[in-house]
């Protein structure tokens, strides 16, 4: 019975608290979440400058 109320742990390690698997699985999301936000913003920036350096290579510079 008191193999059902204890998690099983592999090998020696001392079992985490709640608070400390929280605190990993929060670093973790943010880690996720920024390398996601820099993926979103290269890709938000790769159409849009693309189609700047097509109507700039075309364009006159201006005459002073």
């Amino acid at each position: 019975m008191s193999e059902e109320a204890e998690p099983q742990q592999g090998g020696s390690a001392q079992p985490k608290g709640l608070l400390q698997q929280m605190e990993e699985v929060m670093a973790a999301l943010n880690a996720n979440l920024s390398a996601l936000n820099a993926d979103l913003q290269a890709a938000g920036r790769e159409p849009a400058g693309a189609a700047e350096e097509g109507s700039r290579q075309g364009a006159e510079p201006p005459v002073a």
